[in-house]
């Protein structure tokens, strides 16, 4: 990226200091790195973030890393020695924003919290994320992403009615997390540039993920009815299911708008449901849910699964199935909506990875260089505080950096 393009991020100028680890806060940071913020994450000496060495490794790192930790400088330093805290210190008086998703506490205990912080840099916009929050009863229980779903309501709907809960198959509560982490920090900005002043942000996996649950609560308040899980299908909501195909495919159809449900029937040669008035709208609709389903499965499972498509697509009626990474790889709207973009790892192999969101017009985000190796930028970091080469030597002799 030449100094033009980098001119055009949108966050250009910004300096973010990461101080997690794993998956919540590192999110974050990466996508205010793919806007232009300069990154520095800080981890351990010797061992680096654990990410490092989760699912997939090739040459001993984590193919994830080059996802989360794009964008980003690593600086190796012991938070846990005092003349490492104190260099922490020094890099948050330079800082914008902190992000953090230790254990509540832990920061203030090692005097990086936000009183000792914000003290020195009164702009400095702190963002927290932790499995239940900065307060209340359950304050200091340590939680990762697949608590926080639990407790969110959403473990419980998943799986089929009567079987143990199923997990979403990728970390979905740190994900949503670091989403209302950014979006908290673009809040604080923008409030920032009002007042001259920082503030803290508060972000709990368990919020995050009960805020998605859409209408759980206010049902359970109105009536006591507890929503149970339901499988493929989408309680409510109808028809909204996953149908066997022939060949044993599935298909997902969501024909639950009132046009698109007389136009899924007449595909599926059922005039007599899509004129059916007690069907027209989506209460009746959810009354009737189970002979809805039988009736698209019965049409479905007596078709193989790409003529399907074809006719709900010439139907304009909302289909799919579910892809697979292959599937994903090889998809050209994927391709063209440069979603999938490839980057020359330091090995000199190439590596496909996603591409940045959301998509703006006039100051796109950037892919950037893969995640760094660890302690890469130290040096340079420390050399912008001022610390001199003989000092960075012996803070590496004593393993604080």
């Amino acid at each position: 990226m030449n100094a033009s393009e980098a001119r055009q991020l949108p966050l250009q100028g910004l300096k973010v200091l990461e101080l997690g680890q794993l998956i919540a806060g590192p999110f974050a940071t990466k996508l205010l790195g793919e806007f232009g913020a300069d990154v520095i994450k800080i981890e351990p000496p010797g061992t680096g973030d654990p990410l490092r060495k989760w699912r997939m490794l090739e040459e001993g790192t984590s193919l994830w890393w080059h996802v989360q930790t794009r964008n980003k400088r690593s600086v190796a330093l012991d938070l846990r020695s005092e003349e490492g805290q104190k260099l922490v210190r020094q890099l948050a008086a330079e800082a914008d924003v902190v992000v953090e998703n230790f254990r509540p506490g832990t920061l203030d205990s090692w005097g990086l919290g936000w009183k000792a912080l914000s003290k020195l840099n009164p702009r400095l916009i702190m963002v927290h994320i932790s499995g239940y929050g900065q307060t209340g009863p359950y304050r200091d229980k340590p939680g990762f992403g697949v608590i926080g779903e639990a407790m969110g309501g959403l473990r419980y709907l998943t799986g089929q009615p009567g079987e143990p809960s199923v997990r979403v198959g990728v970390s979905i509560g740190d994900s949503l997390s670091a989403l209302y982490a950014v979006i908290g920090t673009l809040l604080a900005i923008q409030e920032r540039n009002r007042s001259g002043l920082g503030q803290e942000i508060d972000v709990a996996l368990y919020e995050s993920v009960f805020a998605m649950m859409e209408s759980l609560l206010p049902e359970f308040d109105a009536s006591g009815q507890v929503r149970e899980p339901s499988g493929s299908a989408l309680p409510g909501i109808t028809p909204s299911n996953a149908y066997r195909c022939q060949g044993g495919d599935y298909v997902l159809i969501a024909g639950n708008g009132d046009s698109i449900f007389k136009r899924l029937m007449s595909v599926i040669g059922r005039e007599d449901l899509a004129n059916d008035p007690v069907l027209a709208h989506n209460d009746g609709r959810s009354q009737q849910a189970e002979m809805i389903d039988t009736a698209i499965q019965a049409w479905t499972e007596e078709r193989p699964r790409d003529a399907i498509l074809q006719a709900l697509d010439d139907a304009r009626v909302p289909a799919g199935y579910p892809y697979t990474a292959k599937d994903i790889a090889f998809d050209p709207h994927y391709v063209a909506r440069e979603m999938i973009q490839t980057f020359t790892r330091p090995n000199g192999k190439p590596l496909k990875v996603p591409g940045v969101l959301p998509k703006l017009s006039a100051t796109p985000g950037r892919i950037g260089d893969g995640g760094p190796t660890l302690g890469q930028h130290t040096d340079d970091v420390l050399d912008e505080l001022g610390i001199d080469h003989e000092t960075r030597a012996k803070l590496r002799q004593a393993g604080i950096i």
